[in-house]
């Protein structure tokens, strides 16, 4: 008998570029973000900060797991981020506290989450709902860690969250990424 460690470690190491594209694609994105509309403060910066944030962050993650899903994984984390920075940062009316922050990343979360469970659900990985579940709070978290590094330039209304939340996430979200994966076999071309 197998036991579900024996075939989730192997995968964990086969995604290793995981953590990697997201330590590189968060702080890339978010500062190309960040050049173009100089912070948060309206529904037309945050609808234009996550698209070009969201396509960054995408085409990053889409490598790392290029070999399991398709192409969708791009734009699916650009209308993720969009929508769901919109909406968050609407939903506390564009505040920096660090309570504001925190639910302006799980409503992205939301948004990232569940358009990208969907293209996992799209190439039958098994409980892709749990992805569209985890991604609020690790966002979330992701968010709550990046305030306690830059509590004096979270007055800039970044896009997304620095590095040191990037890196969090990146190995909280890699693991998950094991444990779905199990038991599939990767795709190069679906």
């Amino acid at each position: 008998m197998t036991d579900a460690r024996d075939n989730w470690w192997p995968l964990a190491r086969q995604l290793w570029l995981w953590p990697v594209a997201i330590l590189v694609g968060f702080p890339i994105g978010g500062l190309i973000g960040d050049l173009v509309i100089d912070g948060v403060d309206s529904v037309g910066t945050a609808l234009l900060g996550g698209l070009i944030t969201g396509a960054i962050i995408g085409a990053a993650e889409w490598f790392a797991l290029r070999r399991w899903v398709s192409w969708l994984w791009i734009p699916a984390t650009t209308i993720g981020l969009a929508a769901g920075l919109t909406a968050g940062a609407a939903l506390v009316d564009y505040g920096i506290g660090r309570g504001d922050v925190v639910l302006i990343g799980a409503v992205t979360g939301v948004g990232v989450g569940v358009l990208q469970a969907l293209v996992l659900a799209r190439h039958r990985i098994p409980n892709a709902w749990w992805w569209a579940l985890a991604n609020p709070p690790a966002w979330a978290l992701g968010w709550l860690v990046t305030s306690y590094v830059i509590t004096t330039n979270v007055k800039e209304q970044f896009v997304v969250f620095g590095g040191s939340g990037a890196i969090v996430v990146g190995l909280l979200t890699w693991l998950l990424l094991a444990l779905l994966f199990r038991g599939t076999e990767p795709e190069a071309a679906r």
